[in-house]
């Protein structure tokens, strides 16, 4: 048995122990901070020994490193703080002074991200082993005096996001190579003397506003191909620059500010000109010696008048984009188009009268835009004529009135837009014809007619919008099912469609249910890679207000929308196989029964208006597990019961539940019976979880100082205590 001293003793070292513990436990718990790597750091010191001095030792970061410190606290290092990595080398002004060597140590940083050698003499090639830093994002060389060739190694800094080569004197040709650069955002050449570039793409650099110096394009004279367009400069492009590139055949600068003079002449044989949003008020005049031109943007500018006859002499003339121009817009007389023509938009001008019947005569039309304009009349009963090569078909937003005539469709159409007109009649049955149809608007016109059924054998038909019409009869066929598997949005909302809706209606409708979106290879084939700026919009009701859907929105939405109809009967309970639908509006009907709890299945739902019908029962609260449900109106209906609780249904606005005579609870005013009952029982349940708690931390505060001086006490009985301690010992043994 140990004595007392040594149980003493004991107590003792334990309480130190413990005591020590605590801070070394705290200082372990804050992350190490790593030092520079050994090897990193004897690369850098062998980098410095590379270079002579300049005489400029004050400005020499190099000349402050010290060899046996961290190298992570060196002038112009940075290093990660989690691996001790060199991540960043700054020489910025070091003027460092000797040729950068093939086999030179810097090399051996394998981990940098940015490299800054800017203003040394580093007379000489830029060496191929640059490519070797493969995780650079940013290499800043400018004003080093390099001169030769590119390497053709740049192309293996696949990360790189800026090159900055400005003030060097390169030659020869631009590495195919850099094409690999497929993150980078900034390239700097200026003051090189590059040859042999034909291929040069810089749309949609965000320039900040910043200034372009456009004159490096004056060095490069072998340019076939240049896109400027959109680069966010305040800068003037001056297109005489371009009259010195004598192989330019395509020239794209729409987004950007230009001067263009009234004797400007580009002497190479432009075939692509892109001019759209660049503020010109007048039609260049230029453009009359562009005998090779076959497609000319010019949209979106501030042209007024009339479009000069001369440009439809251009005898290879294809492609024609004129809307769009502002406040000062195209007029009559509406053009003759050349029989070259393939793609025709003059949307959003003052064009008004019939659509000219030569239009019939243009048989390699294959898309016409002429929305937002003022035309009147019928639509042209020829072009049927054009066979497959008519794919997109855009009438919307004028007065053309009278029925659609069956002549007028090509069974090519991929696209069709003839909303917001005066139409009457019943849709043409000849677009059963159309296999690759994928949109249909007939929106706000007068057609009636039953529910064109023969849709559903359209393999590809994605977008069906029928709203504000005169459509009527039963939504189901006599005879086989109303599947449409590629459907994405159906609108045929405020029709005169009546009758139920069968439980299983919506089975089949696939791709409201798989959420896979597969882009078909048709589209690509009808619309084309060079002409897919068409306009296609659609209005639909999302969240009780009106939402236009444009560009890429066509392939996140999809939404049904039967609202304002005579539907009756019950939901169908098939609705809540289309768990990928994201707007559902079936209000202003006179449907009946149980609101189906399996709308719950329907996890992307977003918006559900279910307002004005005459449903009863109470409001499942399965649909608390809608987590992105934002938005809901269950008002003007026959439910009861108390509202659930959950956050969704709660964050809704009291007009989303008015006139349900039986519903109770909040948001309404008015509460449920026994409501105050079980309000009151929770409180006093509350109070008792509570009284609970405050008694254990007071017990635990009791307990602590209790312990304390239990031991206080035990020591001072041992320490000065020990024969008398002793004696009760024993007695109580």
């Amino acid at each position: 048995m140990p004595s007392c001293n040594e149980r003493k003793m004991i107590v003792w070292i334990l309480c130190l122990v413990f005591s020590l513990s605590h801070p070394i436990l705290i200082f372990a718990s804050f992350p190490a901070k790593h030092m520079c790597h050994a090897d990193q750091r004897d690369a850098l010191w062998e980098f410095k020994s590379e270079f002579h001095p300049s005489g400029l030792a004050a400005s020499e970061k190099t000349q402050r490193w010290r060899k046996n410190t961290d190298c992570c606290t060196w002038d112009g290092i940075t290093c990660d703080p989690k691996t001790g990595n060199v991540a960043g080398l700054n020489l910025l002004g070091s003027s460092l002074n000797g040729s950068l060597r093939s086999n030179s140590s810097l090399f051996r940083l394998q981990h940098l991200q940015s490299l800054d050698l800017s203003s040394s003499n580093l007379a000489g090639i830029l060496p191929d082993s640059i490519g070797n830093l493969k995780n650079l994002r940013v290499l800043k060389l400018l004003e080093c005096n390099l001169f030769g060739k590119l390497p053709s190694s740049l192309g293996n800094l696949s990360y790189l996001t800026h090159l900055d080569l400005d003030g060097n004197d390169f030659t020869g040709e631009l590495p195919d190579s850099m094409g690999n650069l497929n993150q980078l955002k900034k390239l700097i050449l200026a003051s090189s003397k590059l040859t042999g570039l034909l291929y040069l793409d810089l749309s949609f650099w965000n320039i900040r506003r910043g200034v372009v110096g456009f004159s490096i394009f004056l060095h490069l004279k072998s340019l076939t191909f240049l896109d400027l367009s959109h680069l966010n400069t305040r800068s003037m492009v001056d297109m005489s620059l371009f009259s010195h590139l004598m192989s330019l055949s395509v020239l794209h600068i729409s987004g950007n500010n230009l001067n263009i003079s009234s004797n400007l002449n580009l002497p190479s044989p432009i075939g692509s000109l892109a001019l759209a949003s660049c503020n010109i008020s007048e039609f260049p005049k230029f453009l009359q010696r562009q005998t090779s031109l076959f497609y000319l943007d010019i949209s979106n500018n501030k042209i007024k008048g009339q479009v000069p006859e001369w440009l439809w002499s251009l005898p290879g003339l294809g492609y024609v984009d004129l809307s769009r121009n502002s406040s000062n817009t195209f007029k009559n007389p509406f053009p003759l188009l050349p029989k070259s023509i393939i793609y025709f938009s003059a949307s959003d001008n003052q064009f008004s009268g019939e659509i000219p019947k030569i239009i019939c005569e243009l048989d390699s039309l294959g898309k016409l835009i002429l929305s937002n304009n003022n035309f009147s009349g019928s639509i042209p009963r020829c072009f049927e004529n054009f066979n497959t090569k008519l794919t997109v078909l855009h009438l919307q937003n004028n007065s053309l009135s009278g029925e659609f005539p069956e002549e007028s469709i090509s069974v090519g159409l991929v696209s069709l837009d003839v909303s917001h007109n005066q139409l009457s009649g019943e849709l043409p049955k000849s677009l059963i014809n159309c296999t690759y149809l994928q949109f249909v608007n007939v929106e706000d016109n007068m057609f009636n007619g039953t529910f064109p059924f023969w849709l559903r054998v359209l393999p590809g038909l994605q977008f069906l919008v029928l709203r504000s019409n005169k459509f009527h009869g039963p939504l189901y066929p006599p005879e086989g099912s109303m599947s449409f598997p590629k459907l994405r949005i159906f609108d045929i909302s405020k029709n005169l469609f009546s009758g139920a809706l069968p439980s299983d209606y919506f089975a089949g409708w696939n791709e409201m249910s798989s959420g896979v979106y597969t882009a078909d290879n048709r589209q690509q084939r009808f619309i084309g890679v060079s002409f897919s700026n068409y306009s296609k919009s659609v209005v639909l009701t999302n969240k009780g207000s009106k939402m236009e859907l444009l560009g890429i929105s066509f392939n996140i939405y999809k939404t049904i929308d039967v609202s304002e109809n005579r539907f009756e009967g019950e939901i169908p309970k098939s609705i809540s196989l289309l768990k990928e639908l994201i707007v559902l509006n079936m209000s202003n009907n006179a449907f009946v029964g149980h609101i189906p709890p399996s709308l719950s299945n329907m996890t992307n739902l977003q918006s559900l208006d279910l307002s004005r019908n005459r449903l009863s029962g109470k409001i499942p609260p399965e649909l608390e597990k809608l987590a992105f449900l934002a938005w809901m109106n269950f008002s003007y209906n026959m439910l009861e019961g108390q509202i659930p609780q959950g956050t969704q249904i709660q964050s809704q606005n009291s007009s989303s539940f008015v006139h349900n005579l039986g519903l109770c609870g909040a948001p309404l005013q008015k509460t449920c019976s026994g409501e105050e009952e079980e309000k009151t029982r929770k409180e006093d349940q509350e109070d008792e979880e509570n009284y609970q708690v405050l008694s254990g931390i007071v017990a635990a505060i009791a307990y602590v100082p209790g312990v304390f001086c239990g031991l206080v006490i035990s020591h001072i009985l041992i320490s000065y205590r020990q024969d008398w301690f002793k004696k009760i010992s024993k007695c109580i043994a």
